[in-house]
């Protein structure tokens, strides 16, 4: 399964494939969670319907989507928590980190196997935020890009 990062929706919705310009995506989206193929965390649900968008309305409409966080994840947590406190990051990138969805995410990815989807990119020794693919590296867990994921679903969005 293709966990989502809020930065996926929100980076889709607002430039390459907004609710009017490429709908084909988000019917895409429908149906790989409905089977199961992608999701995300009821955290990055939060974070998405903060607002009172379009994107804002498609997360509230869609609760099946986003998983609730269970034992295993919870059991991650703490190793992730673990791995953050001692790998040398500012006291401010950790308590922001420990925060926010990536590291429910990140924990859930490793609990359940999973691959993360975002559009940040590792950075070797970055100290004052904790980047996804980071924590991805530390706890095994696999991440790519929104493109990366659409090539391996072989998903093509045509023309109507």
């Amino acid at each position: 399964m293709y966990l989502l990062d809020a930065n996926v929706f929100i980076e889709a919705k607002n430039r390459y494939y907004g609710f009017d310009l490429a709908p084909g995506f988000w019917e895409w989206l429908d149906a790989d969670a409905n089977t199961g193929m992608i999701g995300s965390i009821e955290a990055v649900q939060r974070e998405l319907t903060r607002g009172t968008d379009a994107l804002a309305q498609w997360a509230r409409d869609r609760a099946d989507v986003f998983r609730p966080l269970d034992e295993a994840t919870t059991n991650k947590l703490a190793e992730l928590s673990t791995w953050v406190t001692g790998n040398g990051f500012t006291s401010a990138a950790v308590a922001e980190f420990l925060s926010v969805a990536d590291y429910q995410l990140v924990a859930y990815a490793a609990a359940h196997g999973h691959t993360i989807v975002t559009h940040e990119e590792p950075q070797l020794g970055a100290r004052r935020r904790v980047l996804i693919p980071n924590a991805c590296e530390a706890m095994g867990v696999p991440y790519c890009n929104t493109f990366a994921m659409l090539r391996a679903r072989s998903v093509q969005l045509g023309l109507v």
